[in-house]
């Protein structure tokens, strides 16, 4: 899909009332999310994969340790395979909105059950979750009561979160949770609209100015546009420890390495190295 036509829609949306609008929202999102739950299932999948690599390096086991996920989305897929896969021991996953259905995490828990070869045993609840996954919708994680856990995870979120709910959430970890639990974030810092439309650069809303990009963006698909070093600025300005980073660049010569160089990038962004703005794939561990 063309880039401009997603944005007249979630325009057109942001100028309805705002229940009309978020609730004809959700129908498109929930249509889209029917799709290829298998697919998605496997990418989050290698995603924790990555997660295990990174906590083996450090001579971290995972096994038995509690958790925190930051954006719960449609289905319990991140919870259920931290539990299963790397027996973690409860999962506690918090959202702004309210996605699950218990039809479609009933039918999630078969398909889940057939590929991973196990039982979903379901507690007596409205989600027809299992007793070790806590679902809490409708909680911003700054203003929640949060559990005392090992580590807090998010996958793709952070980069749809201001800058000043970052650094108010990562204060909350610092004040809630043991010293020495570990904050876990995997970060896509690109444009989202050149995953459907491929004539765009990943960097391609660099050329905005906060103003121009704020006319363009709605609550719908926000992003906050931060580059690496901002994040890195961030977590170190609230003392809290690095112990593992990466990210991947455009490789060179690749079509995304040119559509980049071809950019007109706004005066913001000027200070920055080419390696520091087409920093992807953000993945980085932090310890309270």
């Amino acid at each position: 899909m063309k880039h401009y036509v997603k944005t007249y829609i979630f325009k057109t949306l942001s100028i309805l009332p705002n229940s009309l609008g978020s609730k004809i929202y959700h129908q498109l999102q929930n249509f889209s999310e029917n799709k290829n739950v298998e697919g998605k299932l496997k990418n989050t999948e290698n995603t924790l994969n990555t997660l295990g690599s990174i906590f083996s390096n450090l001579k971290i086991d995972l096994q038995n340790k509690s958790a925190i996920e930051i954006g719960s989305g449609w289905l319990p897929i991140s919870p259920y395979i931290l539990i299963h896969k790397f027996k973690l021991k409860d999962v506690y996953t918090f959202d702004i909105n309210k996605h699950y259905q218990t039809k479609k995490i009933q039918s999630f828990n078969y398909l889940f059950s057939k590929i991973y070869n196990c039982d979903i045993t379901v507690k007596n609840n409205q989600y027809s979750l299992p007793e070790n996954v806590h679902y809490y919708p409708f909680q911003n994680i700054i203003d929640a009561e949060i559990p005392k856990v090992d580590i807090v995870f998010s996958r793709f979120v952070l980069e749809h979160v201001t800058p000043e709910d970052i650094i108010e959430m990562h204060k909350k970890f610092k004040t809630s949770l043991p010293k020495g639990s570990y904050i876990v974030h995997f970060i896509s810092p690109s444009d989202h609209r050149a995953y459907s439309d491929k004539s765009l650069s990943l960097q391609e809303f660099l050329k905005y100015s906060s103003k121009e990009w704020n006319k363009i963006q709605t609550r719908f698909d926000y992003h906050n546009r931060l580059r690496l070093p901002q994040y890195i600025d961030i977590f170190n300005s609230l003392d809290l420890e690095t112990v593992y980073i990466s990210h991947d660049n455009p490789k060179p010569n690749s079509i995304q390495e040119q559509k980049f160089k071809n950019l007109k990038l706004h005066d913001d962004f000027l200070k920055y190295s080419e390696k520091e703005l087409t920093a992807g794939s953000i993945n980085i561990v932090l310890k309270t």
